[in-house]
């Protein structure tokens, strides 16, 4: 039992921010898999190789003594090729000297942008369900995230609702195309309606990227991923946040970058240059080689997650859950109301310690945990052994 004394003394010693979220329950369903021996479709990260050309110019990187501080905001090699390649997929000339910083990590440039925008007061407006740092960076920033909901199953977004959300404290939007959790593309049509309410109310859209080229559609209607930057009016109130981390099987490096204006650059520079001083030297110029890969890489990124994605949604259907097929990103959100369980932690809890597989409870994607309580996330960054043992193990929920 919790003595009385001790707990208030704690709420004197600590910040009052980190009472208003939990640790990563994303991390935790791993730390679970490991403890149950359970086949981990909770975490986000490819149990297979990362490209060899990218891990051999890591190599000689660090074999070339390339093991001290880069530049701060980022190493040449790495801004001259994020440029390059941005502006190949965009048609925007990018500044590399003004306009780019890279971080360890779309992690870290997502909080490192926010610090650098909010004020006290300020609101951020959040799409539900959302990657769960959204909401505890919000308040890290200091800002009150508003939280505006893509309804299942589709995961659309109610224009009315958006609008309702933005007002005069509103400072930023925070978008994630593709998405994680739900696999949405945002459509051309819904990215001018956020624009428009962005230059409406004077609003950072800030856009993280990071499954870019992880992105499916059907064979008569293909997808193309669209950054909010392209739209107009948007070139100097859009944040673009992206990294390798999902493009090249490489979670663990923490490489990764934002782009935005002159003056929003400087700010994110000197938080970024605080925060950690920058993202690993050797990996940066692994980074470089990695951003020069031919088109044909990203075709066959996609189409290898296309079927992982047919695999496991197959098992899914097979075994009973509800879900909508995702246009993109690496994850499917299910619906669990078939199995008869009052929530998604009991479920989850279920199924990692009975059944052997670790996923993540929806309510960890929403504000009000009620929202995600019939609802548990999937992973299908993985082998395709991996994802066939645990079709296997879905026979067992039949």
């Amino acid at each position: 039992m919790t003595d009385p004394l001790e707990h208030v003394a704690n709420q004197r010693r600590l910040s009052q921010k980190v009472e208003r979220f939990t640790e990563s329950v994303i991390r935790e369903m791993t730390r679970k898999a490991m403890i149950h021996d359970a086949i981990n479709l909770a975490q986000g990260f490819p149990d297979f190789p990362a490209p060899a050309i990218v891990k051999q110019a890591a190599i000689d990187a660090i074999d070339a003594d390339i093991n001290q501080y880069a530049i701060t905001w980022g190493a040449k090699s790495i801004r001259d090729a994020i440029v390059a390649k941005f502006g190949e997929q965009t048609g925007l000339r990018i500044d590399a000297e003004r306009e780019l910083t890279v971080t360890c990590g779309a992690t870290e440039a997502m909080i490192a942008t926010l610090l650098a925008l909010i004020n006290p007061g300020d609101e951020v407006v959040v799409f539900e369900p959302f990657y769960e740092n959204y909401g505890p960076d919000s308040v890290l920033s200091g800002a009150t995230p508003r939280y505006v909901a893509l309804e299942p199953p589709n995961w659309t977004m109610d224009v009315a609702e958006l609008e309702a959300a933005f007002n005069d404290n509103t400072k930023a939007v925070i978008i994630n195309t593709p998405n994680n959790p739900t696999g949405k593309v945002f459509t051309r049509r819904e990215l001018e309606e956020i624009a428009r309410l962005c230059r409406q109310h004077d609003v950072i859209a800030v856009t993280d990227e990071i499954y870019e080229h992880i992105i499916y559609g059907e064979p008569d209607a293909p997808l193309e991923h669209l950054s909010m930057i392209t739209i107009d009016g948007m070139r100097d109130r859009t944040v673009v946040i992206n990294g390798m981390s999902k493009t090249y099987s490489v979670t663990g490096w923490r490489v990764g970058w934002t782009v935005a204006e002159p003056a929003i650059t400087e700010a994110i520079r000197k938080v970024h240059d605080f925060l950690t001083v920058g993202a690993a030297a050797p990996l940066q110029e692994a980074g470089a080689i990695a951003l020069s890969l031919p088109r044909s890489y990203y075709q066959e990124l996609a189409d290898g997650y296309r079927a992982r994605r047919d695999l496991l949604c197959q098992a899914l259907d097979g075994a009973g859950f509800g879900f909508t097929v995702p246009d993109g990103a690496y994850y499917v959100m299910a619906d669990i109301s078939a199995f008869g369980y009052s929530d998604d932690v009991t479920f989850t809890d279920f199924l990692v310690e009975e059944i052997g597989i670790a996923v993540v409870p929806g309510s960890s994607f929403y504000s009000e945990a009620e929202r995600g309580a019939q609802q548990i996330r999937f992973a299908f960054c993985k082998r395709r052994a991996t994802l066939e043992a645990a079709a296997s193990r879905f026979e067992k929920l039949k």
